[in-house]
């Protein structure tokens, strides 16, 4: 007999699960992923945060600064520092006094930063994936990452796990 969630009787109800694209490495882009993936995983979700172009430069060591293995990707790695200590606003920027002045806000009103949120996903148990593609398109290695992070996806493993979420997001 069905109960009127429509689970059978006896069987053990499966956790909600919230599959997440980090493509940017803008902060204004990369905060709210981490509130909504801490915030989920704290009510019980779980989550997994797949990070794909510039949104793998958040996984990045802060200490790394010249990555890659050809003078393409050198360029493209002083460009796009990585790491959440490097994190500048995509917009309302002002040469960097609008993510000055956010942070500064951040931090008057007790919002933890993105380098505190990536450390309390960690903790609470959500799951970051970094992109194996990406990784070989600007010459990256997993040293160049910080430690925790889950093996490496493509595109297609993502796209598995994100049709068996019961909620999925793109930021």
């Amino acid at each position: 007999m069905a109960n009127p969630d429509n689970t059978p009787a006896g069987a053990e109800e499966q956790p909600k699960r919230m599959a997440m694209v980090c493509w940017s490495g803008d902060l204004d882009r990369v905060w709210p992923t981490l509130i909504l993936a801490t915030t989920g995983a704290a009510s019980g979700l779980e989550v997994d945060i797949f990070f794909t172009f510039w949104g793998l430069r958040v996984l990045q060591r802060n200490d790394k600064r010249i990555t890659g293995k050809n003078w393409k990707q050198k360029m493209e790695s002083v460009v796009d520092r990585g790491g959440t200590d490097h994190l500048k606003l995509g917009k309302i920027n002002m040469g960097g006094m609008g993510t000055m002045m956010i942070k500064q806000l951040a931090r008057e009103y007790k919002v933890a930063s993105p380098t505190e949120l990536l450390q309390m996903a960690m903790d609470v148990g959500v799951r970051l994936h970094p992109c194996q593609m990406t990784m070989d398109l600007y010459g990256l290695s997993r040293e160049d990452f910080i430690d925790g992070l889950q093996p490496t996806l493509g595109a297609a493993s993502f796209i598995d796990m994100a049709a068996k979420a019961d909620i999925t997001l793109f930021i």
